[in-house]
C-alpha cells in the first residue's frame, strides 16, 4: 500500500482530510480514545488486517497525531500526541452525530 502523503492543499479542511479522511484512520483514533495503545488491541473492534493496521499507524505517527513509544521496537506503544488529543472534540461530534442521524438498529427511521 502507498504511504501516506502530506497535503499541499491552501485549505485545513483539505489537509487534514487527507488523513483524517480514511475510514481505518477514524477507528483507529476511536479505539486509541478508549485505551488502546498496543497494535494487537486495535485488531479486534475495528476490522482492519494487519498490513493496514501497520500503514494506518504508521502515517499517524508520520503526521504528529500519535507516537510509537519506543520508536523501535517490536513491541511498542502507541499513545496520542497533544495533536492527536486536540482531536478529541471531533471524534465526539462524530459520535454524537452518528447517534443522531445514522439508522436505528430498528428500522430505517432516523434518531430525534
Amino acid at each position: 500500500m502507498e504511504r501516506f502523503k502530506r497535503s499541499h492543499s491552501p485549505c485545513p479542511v483539505g489537509r487534514a482530510s487527507r488523513i483524517l479522511g480514511d475510514r481505518w484512520v477514524i477507528l483507529i483514533l476511536r479505539e486509541a480514545f478508549l485505551g488502546a495503545t498496543r497494535f494487537e488491541e486495535f485488531l479486534p473492534n475495528t476490522g482492519i488486517n494487519r498490513a493496514a493496521l501497520t500503514s494506518r499507524l504508521a502515517a499517524l505517527v508520520d503526521h504528529g497525531i500519535m507516537e510509537r513509544d519506543p520508536p523501535d521496537a517490536r513491541k511498542a506503544q502507541y499513545r496520542l500526541t497533544e495533536a492527536g488529543r486536540e482531536l478529541a472534540p471531533v471524534m465526539a461530534a462524530m459520535r454524537d452525530w452518528g447517534d443522531r442521524w445514522m439508522f436505528a438498529e430498528r428500522g430505517d427511521e432516523r434518531l430525534p
